[in-house]
C-alpha cells in the first residue's frame, strides 16, 4: 500500500484527500495546521449525485508523523505558503520521495529546485486536477468538476514513465508528461484568468467606491475581461516563444475554451457549470461592497501567477505591455508597491 501525503487544508486539499482515501487503496495522511478540526471521515459529493467517504490515515501538524512513510508528498497549499512547506517538510524526505504540487503555476517548481538537493524527485500539476470547494472544514468537500486528462511536470527522477502511469491509476485519467518544468509552471489559467476579471471589474476602484451588490465572478464575465484575457494569452505566448518548451504544450485560450472571439469566449465562461456561484471576493459593510484584498485572487494569482510571467518577460526583454499594466496595477492595489 502507497502512503500519500497531502499538505494543506484547503479546498483541493479536501478533495484530493477524500477521492485518494475512498477510492484508492492507499494510505493518505494529512499535514495541517489545524488537525484537531479534522475527522477521520472526510465526505466528498461528487457531480454524479455521488458521495465518497474516504477513511484518513494520520492527520497532525507534525511532518515527522506524517511524512514517515510517504513515497507521494502533495502540496495543495497557496502559492505564499509554499516555501515556508517546503523548508518545513524537507528533513524528512528522501531520494524516494516525490515531491510534488497540485498546481506549479505559483512557483513551487522555482522554490523546490532551489531549496532540495538534486536527489529529491519533484512533480506538479500543470492546472489542478479538480475544481474543488469546502463544505465543512476538515469533514466535507464537494468536488465539482474533473479535467479529462492531466499534464504534469517531473524533474530529478530516472524513471518518470512509471510515476507517469501511478498518478494515471490514482486519478483515473490519462497523464500526459511534459518536457519540463517551464510547461507546468508557465499556465494560462488562473495567473492571467483572475487577474483578467478583477482589472476589468476594479480598474477605477479607489477606497472611496462601494458597490450595491458583491459580483458573480463568472456568470457575470465580461466581454471586456474576455478581451484582456485572449491579450494576456497572446503575451504570454510570445514570452513562451522564447523558452525551451514545445510549441504546443499548452492550448491557447480561445480554443481551449471552444471559443472564437472575445463575445464567444464571454458565453462559455458563463455557461461553465464548475463556475457556477462562485462569487468575486468582495467585503460588505454598511455602505456597500469593497474588493477583497487579502483574498487569495488577489494575493496569490498576482504576487505568486502572473508575476512570473511578468518577470520572465522581461528577463526575456519580450514587449508585454498588458501583462504589464495589469500586474503592476495588481501590485499596487493590494498594496505591494
Amino acid at each position: 500500500m502507497k502512503t500519500v501525503c497531502i499538505c494543506g487544508g484547503g479546498s483541493l486539499g479536501h478533495v484530493v484527500a477524500g477521492y485518494l482515501s475512498a477510492k484508492k487503496d492507499i494510505a493518505v495522511n494529512i499535514l495541517t495546521q489545524r488537525p484537531l478540526q479534522w475527522k477521520r471521515e472526510l465526505r466528498i459529493s461528487t457531480p454524479e449525485g455521488i458521495t465518497l467517504h474516504g477513511k484518513l490515515n494520520i492527520i497532525s501538524d507534525n511532518p515527522k508523523e506524517t511524512l514517515h512513510d510517504a513515497s507521494i508528498i502533495l502540496l495543495c497549499l497557496p502559492g505564499y505558503a509554499i516555501k515556508s512547506e517546503l523548508i518545513k517538510i524537507k528533513p524528512y524526505v528522501n531520494k524516494q520521495t516525490y515531491v510534488g504540487s497540485v498546481f506549479s503555476s505559483t512557483g513551487f517548481f522555482f522554490e523546490a529546485l532551489e531549496l532540495f538537493n538534486e536527489d529529491i524527485p519533484l512533480w506538479g500539476f500543470q492546472r489542478v486536477p479538480f475544481i474543488a470547494r469546502t463544505d465543512v472544514y476538515g469533514e466535507s468537500a464537494q468536488l465539482l468538476g474533473y479535467k479529462n486528462s492531466h499534464n504534469i511536470a517531473i524533474e530529478r527522477s530516472d524513471d518518470k514513465e512509471r510515476f507517469r502511469t501511478i498518478i494515471e491509476e490514482l486519478f483515473d485519467a490519462p497523464v500526459h508528461l511534459l518536457n519540463n518544468y517551464y510547461e507546468a509552471s508557465f499556465t494560462n489559467s488562473n495567473p492571467i484568468l483572475h487577474p483578467s476579471r478583477l482589472y476589468a471589474l476594479f480598474k477605477d476602484w479607489n477606497k472611496e467606491i462601494y458597490y450595491d451588490h458583491q459580483f458573480l465572478f463568472y456568470e457575470e464575465w465580461t466581454d471586456e475581461a474576455s478581451e484582456l484575457l485572449i491579450e494576456l494569452d497572446n503575451e504570454l505566448f510570445r514570452v513562451l516563444a522564447k523558452l525551451p518548451v514545445t510549441s504546443d504544450y499548452l492550448v491557447p485560450i480561445l480554443p481551449y475554451y471552444e471559443s472564437h472571439d472575445a463575445e464567444s469566449l464571454t458565453r462559455k465562461i458563463r455557461s461553465i457549470g464548475g463556475f457556477k456561484g462562485i462569487a468575486t471576493p468582495m467585503i460588505h459593510s454598511d455602505k456597500g461592497w469593497q474588493p477583497d484584498l487579502k483574498s487569495r485572487y488577489f494575493q496569490e494569482d498576482f504576487m505568486y501567477g502572473l508575476r512570473y510571467i511578468y518577470q520572465e518577460a522581461h528577463r526575456q526583454s519580450v514587449a508585454v505591455p498588458m501583462i504589464d499594466m495589469v500586474y503592476n496595477w495588481g501590485i499596487k492595489i493590494i498594496g505591494c508597491r
